[in-house]
């Protein structure tokens, strides 16, 4: 089946200040089973590469995709500097998004990557009406994210990481030498499918085509992170989350096991599966192992 095709049963946009935030949603908000609101990765990408997971709305789970704001189909903002995009103002959107849906008080956050990262620090905050947390595909903090970036870089292959380091150093990483050297490193540890799947590809589109908050808040690329977030994580708050919580990861997941780590010595009640053949996307890479994960992890937070 192709998830880019499953019909929502609503989709729109919801107000947030002065902007909007659009949002799609797959299946019954008021089945009475727990809404999963998808939080996707970047800062600065979009839901498309996460649209698989609307699937999970044919087992009667509701599951809600949005855009986070700067991107797809929410409000842009270009003229927007560093200071405005703050984990904050994420934070405040997803809060004010689950509100306008009327799900505050039964609801799962899923978030993957840099989503990931945000998931926690809301599900840290101990919001009322969570059931759950997934946590796909995301370090616990940049810092320890850099780290084990310097351990990728050298393990790829002769010359690739002194041609991207020569790119960093002048400023010039907005080169097709730069990108083309980069891919290596994608193919091995953020999605080892090929071709790329077209949903994946529809993300990576969009992240081209306005890359402003994936630039002020991330950097030019997954390794080289040099914008506002490259100080911050989640380790300080993981462990006041109270809610039964999922990690997933890739055995060659660009999100390396010791930047996961955390997340399993700090939550009180968690459990971490490694999918053997994915990087950074298994639920694209390895689609049924994932939806086992997934619909286990579902069904006992339905029966808790």
């Amino acid at each position: 089946m192709q998830s880019a095709r499953i019909a929502p049963s609503a989709k729109g946009t919801v107000p947030f200040g002065p902007y909007k935030t659009w949002y799609r949603v797959t299946g019954d908000l008021n089945s009475g089973l727990p809404a999963l609101v998808v939080v996707h990765g970047g800062p600065g990408s979009t839901h498309d590469y996460l649209l698989r997971l609307a699937e999970l709305s044919a087992h009667g789970w509701p599951v809600v995709h949005y855009d986070q704001l700067g991107n797809g189909g929410s409000t842009h903002l270009p003229e927007k500097g560093a200071d405005f995009w703050t984990v904050d103002l994420f934070l405040a959107e997803l809060k004010n998004l689950v509100e306008a849906l009327g799900i505050a008080d039964n609801h799962m956050v899923f978030g993957q990557s840099w989503g990931g990262l945000l998931a926690a620090k809301y599900a840290a905050a101990r919001p009322a009406g969570l059931k759950g947390l997934i946590i796909a595909n995301s370090p616990a903090s940049y810092p320890l994210w850099l780290e084990e970036m310097e351990v990728l870089r050298a393990q790829l292959p002769e010359g690739v990481d002194e041609t991207l380091r020569r790119h960093e150093a002048a400023g010039t990483t907005n080169t097709d030498e730069y990108h083309a050297a980069a891919l290596p490193f994608y193919e091995r540890h953020v999605c080892r499918l090929k071709p790329w799947p077209r949903d994946w590809q529809a993300t990576f589109y969009e992240l081209f085509n306005d890359p402003t908050v994936y630039y002020a808040m991330n950097g030019p690329s997954e390794f080289h992170v040099n914008g506002t977030l490259k100080d911050w994580g989640v380790v300080d708050c993981i462990a006041d989350i109270d809610v039964p919580t999922l990690v997933i990861s890739g055995r060659h997941d660009e999100a390396t096991p010791r930047t996961v780590q955390p997340f399993q010595d700090l939550i009180p009640d968690v459990r971490w599966e490694i999918l053997e053949e994915s990087s950074h996307v298994p639920h694209l890479e390895e689609p049924e192992r994932f939806d086992e994960v997934m619909l286990d992890y579902l069904k006992r937070v339905a029966a808790a």
